[in-house]
């Protein structure tokens, strides 16, 4: 009973939602209605100041009461359904958020005023037989199908149903209908038909207003013709298509073989034969959701036993991924640019950007995964994720832009029954669909720009992770796979490691054991990677090294979750691995050691070999964080070897050349100096060392030259602070400096960083550090030619830059003779050079292949370059280099060394200096000498650039000839 008492509403009807309020206020106060007082302006009692509230909460309150009024004039019984209204909190909602959000159902129910009742409890319904009880008259069978439409919708809006089940009903909605289409139709005595529902209809995600897809598939019975069979079937499903259209939708049958142009029915054998011979990819695409829904259910069944199989083959064939790329970029290209940014089905992170990147993922790993043959985007989403072939936080992002996208879809459909995927282009319409969604003001922003920017947010994610995931090269080379190849028996596996060149198929399969055996995500994830990676593991120098190093890295890694999430995402980083992993011994070790350097490979930026400043500030800082000197050299050496594998990471894919690696890797050893001498100084004398030390860089190290393999060369030099006693200040300096040595020589298995100070005063017969004085009066008295030589490669390695400076100043006359060199001194260096030649050559070894000491190697390059800057670089001061290379120039610029001849002898020096780093980077230990055959030689090649498919006895012939023509200058400039 109503209560007649007036009741008072929280705010104004404009301010509740109400657009017109002197429009509403005579609806409201209409006698059909009887729910406010103009005069008073109150509502006419309690019950109806709840129905007011109600109203005012749902997308378009005055298209709700206008809805409310026509229901009300139209039913029965006004006072009984307003009364229920008063009192039921359910039908309150559901029935005004009906009348709010949709016109076209508000038409359906002044036309049907009694079909309020359905909203009152929401009681399960048997949808089938409601649609067969309206017999054989469209009209009738409209109106209960409507009557349907009407009991999901009011689930729907009142959030009863989340959006996956309401496409789910609307599908079950669209088979019983199609059923009830089909009996209605009439018996055809000689033929089975059966339905297959095909896109939305047939993945059960089918929207309020859509284009039923369906395919018809029919069979004779008994002793019936096939002709005369089909010709019935034909006109049933003709028939079954018009009462469609007249009661809801229109039946779409152009997925059919040949589309329009092929028979509207076929028998199941034509089906066949025609997906096996004719079919393309974006058929097997569509037969993804293919689901029997009505007629002949068993045949329907038959169908899919039949042709489901031949859909799991489609990424078979050739150029497969990039047919499918292609015809999502034609629909994007078809969409006209005035209604592209409305577009919330075809445009830019739109539904179809989900839809085809979940559809490709599971026609290519679908093959050999049952679980992803899913018709329903979301199942098979989750599946993807499940079985990690999509990231958790991906398919996580994607499927709630989906629901997003999708819930909006729904909402624009259901406001006049129409099929649209446009949003309004009006703020008016714009507010509508926020408000139908559910959508409420921030603080900041009104509710239109609310849904704008959530709008914004979802299609920018979807986009992105789009062009992540349908076009990661990594499904390109997963569909190139052979289906066989993705689920092979242990006996077939080896066969197939066998025929990738692996030369161990067993050790390689008992690899692939250990990483996907299991029911763990990792293993999942392993076992959607391996298949693409054995690919590029076979185009490597070394498979089997390849994959034992992959192996070791995964497990190295096994509790990190960025490692197998970024080989899956970042194709360049799978790509990068496999080639390094492959081809490199060296690198291998570093990245078990530090396999976190294995985020590098996402950028090539991050391969870039940092600046020395930037090093020795961050060595620096890793030894004040660490008073405890053994702590400090672990830091150190973690510091080392993450740069290590940062410089041969891009040396192996050619980001840097030889010289760049050259002084990369002597920026990282002279800052390793720096930082070991600051460990022993920290440790020996906290407050501060009596003697200021420099450590001077020799040799390679000197040059900026350095080698994977080479040893440091340097000079240990120290001055007295001020007021130190010089002895005390010596034996403080010697001290630092023997600490610095043993640490860095203790135990590792990093590569190791061997300091050599042979070439001081005296050699290992003096002192290992001398006080600059003791420099200056030794090479003022003693120096010999060898000596000033080898000063030419003198430069600032660690320690005290000043001091440094200060020694570089004092030994300039040296190695820069003001007058040259006199002709006993050229002899004696010949002498030297000659002695070299046949004294330090290994035994065995090839003096045509051999890279340091062969004819034309780098100390054949190196002591003419030498020679020639003890002769001129007095007088020619761009010759005070040294670096091997800037010297090479210099003298080409300053006529001293023709530029055919420079650029002979830089290009032997390059390759041999090439030759000597990809040694050690394929073998993980220094050798000069060049493999003469096998599979070292072929690696050795491979890194230098040399094609899979090049015999690498062509490496060796182009060696040889750089370095004869290199010979015969050294012989006519040095010999001379």
């Amino acid at each position: 009973m109503r209560q007649r008492a007036g009741g008072r509403i929280p705010a104004s009807l404009v301010r509740l939602g109400f657009g017109n309020s002197e429009q509403i206020g005579a609806l409201l106060a209409n006698p059909a209605l009887d729910l406010w007082d103009p005069d008073t302006q109150q509502t006419t009692d309690i019950g109806a100041a709840d129905i007011l509230v109600a109203l005012g909460r749902v997308a378009d309150p005055g298209l709700a009461v206008l809805g409310l009024c026509r229901l009300a004039e139209a039913a029965t019984d006004r006072l009984e359904l307003l009364d229920t209204l008063r009192e039921n909190t359910g039908l309150r909602r559901r029935l005004l958020g009906v009348l709010g959000a949709s016109s076209a159902l508000a038409d359906h129910l002044a036309a049907n005023p009694e079909d309020w009742r359905l909203l009152t409890t929401l009681e399960p319904r048997d949808v089938a037989a409601a649609l067969q009880a309206a017999g054989g008259d469209p009209a009738a069978l409209r109106t209960a199908y409507r009557r349907e439409l009407l009991c999901i919708a009011a689930r729907d809006l009142t959030g009863l149903l989340d959006v996956a089940d309401t496409a789910a009903e609307l599908a079950d909605l669209a088979a019983a209908t199609l059923q009830a289409a089909l009996v209605a139709a009439g018996p055809e005595p000689s033929c089975r038909l059966a339905v297959i529902g095909m896109g939305k209809c047939g993945g059960r995600e089918l929207n309020y207003v859509s284009d039923v897809d369906v395919i018809f598939v029919a069979e004779p019975i008994g002793e019936a013709a096939e002709t005369s069979a089909l010709a019935a079937a034909t006109r049933l499903a003709s028939a079954m298509m018009r009462i469609c259209a007249e009661v809801a939708w229109p039946v779409d049958a152009a997925l059919r073989p040949e589309g329009k142009n092929g028979p509207l029915v076929r028998t199941l054998a034509s089906h066949e034969a025609y997906y096996r011979r004719w079919a393309r990819t974006w058929e097997f695409q569509a037969l993804l959701k293919a689901r029997p829904v009505a007629g002949d259910l068993d045949l329907g069944r038959r169908y899919l036993q039949t042709i489901a199989p031949l859909v799991w083959t489609a990424a078979d064939g050739e150029h497969f991924v990039t047919d499918v790329q292609a015809m999502r970029r034609r629909v994007e290209e078809s969409l006209p640019g005035r209604v592209a940014d409305r577009e919330l089905k075809l445009g830019r992170g739109g539904l179809r950007d989900v839809e085809f990147a979940v559809q490709l993922l599971q026609l290519v790993h679908g093959r050999a995964d049952e679980t992803l043959r899913s018709g329903s985007t979301l199942e098979a989403l989750e599946a993807l994720a499940e079985g990690g072939y999509v990231g958790r936080d991906d398919a996580a992002g994607l499927a709630e832009a989906y629901r997003f996208l999708r819930t909006a879809e729904h909402r624009l459909q259901l406001q006049r029954l129409r099929r649209t995927h446009l949003l309004p282009d009006d703020v008016a319409g714009l507010r509508w669909l926020a408000r139908a969604m559910g959508i409420t003001p921030d603080p900041r922003r009104d509710v239109v720009a609310t849904f704008a920017a959530e709008l914004a947010g979802y299609t920018r994610e979807v986009r992105r992770l789009h062009e992540k995931l349908f076009y990661r090269p990594l499904l390109a080379a997963a569909a190139s796979l052979p289906t066989e190849d993705l689920r092979l028996t242990a006996a077939a596996a080896k066969t197939r490691l066998t025929a990738l060149g692996f030369a161990d198929p067993d050790g390689a399969l008992r690899h692939l054991t250990a990483l996907t055996d299991g029911v763990s995500r990792r293993a999942a994830i392993q076992r959607t990677l391996l298949p693409a990676l054995l690919g590029s593991f076979a185009d490597a120098p070394d498979p089997d090294a390849g994959l034992l190093g992959y192996r070791q890295v995964s497990e190295a890694l096994q509790g990190t979750p960025w490692y197998l999430r970024l080989l899956r995402d970042d194709a360049k980083v799978a790509d990068r691995l496999t080639r390094l992993l492959g081809a490199s011994r060296y690198l291998t070790d570093l990245l078990v050691r530090d396999p976190e350097a294995l985020q590098l490979l996402s950028d090539a930026e991050l391969l870039a070999p940092r600046p020395p400043e930037l090093l020795r500030a961050a060595l620096r800082g890793a030894v004040a964080r660490n008073s405890e000197p053994s702590a400090a050299i672990a830091a150190i050496r973690a510091a080392r070897r993450h740069e290590l594998a940062r410089i041969a990471s891009a040396d192996l894919l050619d980001l840097i050349d030889v010289a760049e690696a050259g002084d990369a890797l002597s920026s990282v050893a002279a800052t390793t100096l720096d930082a070991a001498l600051d460990a022993a100084t920290r440790a020996l004398h906290p407050e501060g060392a009596p003697a200021r030390i420099a450590v001077i860089s020799m040799g390679r190290l000197g040059g900026g030259e350095l080698g994977y393999g080479s040893d440091v060369d340097v000079m240990f030099c120290y001055q007295p602070t001020a007021g130190a006693d010089e002895h005390a200040a010596g034996v403080a300096a010697t001290a630092i400096v023997e600490l610095a040595r043993q640490l860095l020589a203790s135990p590792a298995p990093d590569p190791p960083l061997t300091i050599d100070a042979a070439l001081r005063p005296e050699g290992r017969n003096g002192p290992l550090v001398r006080s600059l004085a003791s420099y200056a009066a030794y090479y003022s008295r003693w120096s010999s030619t060898w000596e000033a030589q080898a000063l030419l490669r003198a430069s600032a390695a660690a320690g005290d830059a000043a001091l440094a400076a200060e020694f570089l100043a004092m030994i300039e006359p040296v190695r820069y003779p003001a007058r040259g060199l006199p002709p006993a001194a050229v002899t004696e260096i010949r002498r030297m050079k000659a002695r070299v030649d046949a004294e330090r050559l290994p035994r065995g070894a090839d003096p045509a292949t051999h890279t340091k000491l062969g004819r034309g190697g780098v100390a054949d390059v190196e002591w003419t370059v030498q020679l020639l800057q003890l002769q001129h670089a007095a007088e020619h001061p761009p010759l005070r280099t040294p670096s091997t290379l800037q010297a090479l120039r210099a003298l080409a610029e300053g006529k001293l060394l023709a530029e055919d001849d420079a650029a002979a002898l830089e290009a032997a020096w390059r390759l041999a200096s090439r030759a000597r780093n990809a040694i050690m980077l394929v073998r993980g230990r220094a050798d000069d000498q060049l493999p003469r055959y096998g599979r070292t030689l072929d690696a050795v090649a491979r890194v230098l650039g040399y094609p899979p498919d090049r015999d690498p006895g062509q490496f060796l012939d182009d060696y040889r000839r750089a370095t004869r023509r290199a010979r015969r200058v050294i012989e006519r400039v040095f010999y001379a």
